[in-house]
């Protein structure tokens, strides 16, 4: 069975593709920093007859990451993955911290560099593959009090696009995702 990787599977839309794909008969190997959170949507996903895993996975350890996916590797046919873990802080730029700066970049770039470094050769190995990037709306326009999100966005959907044009004659798909958030008026 082919396995597709989520990261950020623990909660939001990484949940809801981990169900979906899950449903169209993917083995899902689900990821991120909550193994409590990662431990329910495995266990709906079973309810409802797909078939996951998880592992408690940080983005940004890349040692960790290259060591994980050489051991998924013997056990699963890694055919997919899909970066979804992200972070957002906003507000005035002025406002937004050293750290705050750090972790959406570590987190949101880095993290999907990183991700796909590992994953890449698996899917070049099995000569085909499903690489998502879910990158949002902020990496289309600036955005008031999005500044330094919009700057992380922007370099995932640059990363992403180069990808595209390095592998277009390849069977490796590569997408792009543009997510927002929408606000529905009640009243």
């Amino acid at each position: 069975m082919k396995t597709i990787i989520v990261t950020g599977a623990g909660s939001g839309l990484g949940k809801e593709l981990s169900l979906l794909f899950s449903q169209q008969g993917y083995d899902v190997l689900l990821t991120g920093r909550s193994a409590e959170k990662l431990s329910a949507v495995k266990a709906e996903i079973e309810h409802a007859g797909g078939t996951a895993e998880y592992v408690e996975l940080n983005v940004q350890d890349e040692s960790n990451i290259f060591k994980k996916m050489e051991e998924f590797s013997k056990s699963y046919k890694i055919f997919g993955l899909v970066n979804n873990a992200g972070v957002g802080h906003f507000g005035p730029f002025s406002k937004i911290t050293q750290q705050e700066i750090s972790e959406m970049l570590d987190t949101n770039v880095l993290g999907t560099i990183l991700m796909t470094k590992a994953v890449l050769p698996f899917l070049q190995e099995l000569g085909e593959g499903l690489l998502i990037n879910i990158i949002s709306t902020a990496g289309l326009r600036g955005k008031v009090n999005e500044a330094v999100y919009a700057a992380s966005k922007f370099a995932v959907r640059g990363f992403t696009e180069s990808l595209q044009k390095e592998y277009e004659n390849s069977p490796i798909n590569i997408k792009a995702v543009y997510m927002a958030a929408w606000i529905l008026p009640f009243g």
